[in-house]
């Protein structure tokens, strides 16, 4: 009698292959995604008709859809692989599917314009460095919603804490403004 011995589960050869074709979509997948905007590997209208990121998310989705259902059959024959194998295709096709839908929405999402210093002209501001007739002080205006630190110019002093109207945009950094 064997007591106090561990067994140990094997995990059929099946499984682990499908396993490996999870991970290898998984990892296409977080390339694609991630790659593209960091790495600029590729280009986003070169991918044809079907998306990297789809073809990633069916190849991840079918891999451990199919290492599920085969370690759940018990995969030893060739016709539990082969419903391993379809089990895998039935996850993978609606995983492709949304995953072509979402970077296809993500690529071609709506952005707002950026802001350029023809932007600052017409801003309403506050001074946080007194402003000299002869120099710079400094100003903060809101731009596209976010508060702007600018260095400013103006034709008579202004003191700390008045409000300031933007007159011209002097540089990308520097404005020419006057009281409010």
């Amino acid at each position: 009698m064997l007591h106090g011995i561990d067994t140990v589960q094997v995990v059929a050869t099946g499984t682990l292959i499908f396993l490996i074709i999870g991970g290898v979509g998984v990892g296409v997948l977080t390339l694609a995604l991630l790659g593209s905007g960091v790495l600029h590997l590729g280009h986003p209208d070169v991918d044809g008709p079907v998306s990297l990121e789809a073809v990633a998310g069916f190849t991840g989705a079918f891999g451990f859809g199919a290492a599920i259902v085969n370690e759940l059959l018990g995969g030893r024959t060739p016709g539990m692989i082969a419903g391993a194998v379809a089990g895998g295709a039935l996850a993978a096709v609606p995983t492709g599917w949304l995953a072509a839908r979402l970077s296809r929405a993500a690529r071609n999402m709506r952005t707002d314009a950026t802001p350029t210093r023809d932007h600052l002209v017409g801003a309403i501001g506050l001074v946080v460095t007194p402003v000299p007739a002869d120099g710079y002080g400094e100003v903060r205006v809101r731009l596209a919603g976010q508060p702007v630190k600018l260095n400013a110019r103006a034709d008579r002093p202004i003191p700390v804490g008045a409000r300031i109207f933007v007159v011209e945009a002097l540089s990308e950094t520097s404005v020419h403004v006057e009281t409010y």
